[in-house]
């Protein structure tokens, strides 16, 4: 009979491709859909475009690895397969951690107009050539996705009772600084833009607060979205992090059978989140997917 923790994550598994796979493929046909009506996405859709590809298939590899570990345990410990997944999902993951960046960038280099060499170089190639730099940051990451898989060190134990136990070690002199590229600085880097555009609105909230001319305050509506979206793919970005340590906890030190659960439930699940915060960011693909939906439902209607 299946165990609570692995009906959890089976089911989770199953909730995250049901939610996540249309979700982000209605954002990759959205902005499809822009490119066919205008010519070109705007560099927030690209990424956005981006996101949904890389949610599509982040969701099918971790529902996978899933279902496999709760329903066929052995065949997540066979090398090859362990490599492939864990390779997949790292590079995955790394990418949708520089395209949170590169967005977070684009937010704050449009709202803030700041004057430092770096941010107006960061501006420009944000504008003038963000897919060529999409497709570098890649292949950059696929490396180093390639290479954590291997800084992860599998070793098998005979416990008390002749069964055997797999613990996994960490080869920290390659472990710590792939994890920097990979995690911490995107991170970092996304953390300086949203304090820069946090700080920029509210120096202008403040200056036009007390300004006496009598002009009337602009809207910022979409100064308040951009950083709103900022703050969600940041804790997303966390919670994604603290899964795969609650992960590893599990598997090194074998403290409890909940952590696995947590973790399997928060990474399963954030393909899904991300999508509705990209939809809470982006005017154009709600409308874009409400038309569609009105005019099906119209058109179900009338036949």
């Amino acid at each position: 009979m299946m165990s609570p923790r692995s009906l959890s994550i089976l089911v989770c598994s199953v909730l995250g491709l049901v939610l996540a796979i249309p979700s982000n493929t209605c954002i990759v046909m959205g902005n499809l859909d822009i490119i066919r009506k205008k010519g070109k996405l705007s560099p927030s859709d690209v990424i956005f475009l981006g996101k949904g590809i890389v949610n599509i298939l982040l969701q099918c590899v971790l529902s996978l690895q899933a279902m496999l570990f709760v329903l066929c345990l052995e065949v997540c410990y066979v090398t090859e397969v362990r490599g492939l997944l864990n390779t997949s999902i790292y590079f995955l993951m790394y990418y949708n951690f520089w395209l949170t960046f590169w967005l977070s960038a684009h937010y704050c280099t449009s709202i803030t107009n700041l004057s430092y060499g770096f941010f107006i170089w960061i501006k420009r190639i944000v504008s003038n050539f963000l897919s060529p730099l999409l497709f570098l940051t890649a292949l950059g990451t696929f490396p180093v996705s390639f290479l954590q898989f291997w800084t992860l060190n599998e070793e098998s134990l005979q416990n008390n009772t002749e069964t055997s136990v797999i613990r996994f070690h960490i080869s920290l002199p390659y472990f710590v600084p792939l994890t920097f590229l990979g995690c911490i600085l995107p991170f970092s880097l996304s953390l300086l833009c949203l304090v820069l555009t946090f700080s920029f609105l509210l120096r202008h909230v403040w200056r036009v607060k007390n300004n006496d001319s009598g002009s009337t305050r602009p809207n910022l509506q979409a100064h308040v979205t951009a950083l709103r979206t900022i703050f969600f793919l940041l804790l997303i970005f966390t919670f994604f992090c603290m899964s795969q340590v609650l992960l590893f906890l599990a598997k090194s030190t074998q403290l409890t059978e909940l952590l696995p659960v947590v973790s399997w439930n928060l990474q399963l699940l954030s393909p899904s989140v991300e999508a509705a915060v990209i939809f809470q960011a982006s005017n154009k693909l709600r409308r874009i997917i409400l038309r569609r939906f009105w005019t099906r439902s119209r058109r179900n209607t009338e036949t």
